[in-house]
């Protein structure tokens, strides 16, 4: 079988798997890495949000990974709080104040989503851009994650 590196929450790693086996079960069945959830498989729902070389939000469901090189850094859930130095990023703390989480099953997802699109807007975040998260969730926290994340860029500033 292949082997195959990359740097994953800051270390770096190997791992034996199938050129075309997707980044999700790499992650969760060959490294344990759990916080990415499998949902869709498609792209699709977003549970499986992470980020690859910065707050770059992809979703490694539809990633084999023979995409990934040596050099990509991903990013799961696990690895968020290190990006800042602390022991939770403020989204990550904005989403225990605001309460948002019922069964919890897309909220890694939502927060690695949320910390991409305030990397990239910062506290100039509109309604629409809120409006493109495209991240799914059965339980309908929609206003919750929305309070969280205006919290949170007021955090980051």
């Amino acid at each position: 079988m292949p082997k195959h590196e990359f740097i994953l929450n800051g270390k770096k790693v190997s791992v034996e798997a199938p050129n075309d086996e997707r980044l999700l079960w790499v992650l969760r069945d060959r490294l344990g890495v759990t916080g990415p959830k499998y949902g869709c498989g498609l792209d699709v729902c977003k549970a499986c949000t992470c980020h690859i070389n910065g707050p770059h939000a992809f979703n490694p469901c539809s990633v084999p990974i023979s995409k990934i090189k040596p050099t990509d850094h991903i990013t799961t859930i696990e690895g968020l709080p290190k990006t800042v130095h602390k022991e939770l990023h403020p989204v990550q703390q904005a989403w225990l104040d605001y309460d948002v989480a019922q069964c919890g099953y897309c909220q890694p997802g939502q927060i690695m989503a949320a910390v991409a699109l305030l990397e990239e807007k910062g506290d100039k975040i509109t309604e629409d851009d809120l409006d493109a998260l495209r991240n799914i969730c059965r339980c309908g926290t929609y206003f919750r994650i929305r309070e969280a994340i205006k919290a949170a860029a007021e955090q980051m500033k």
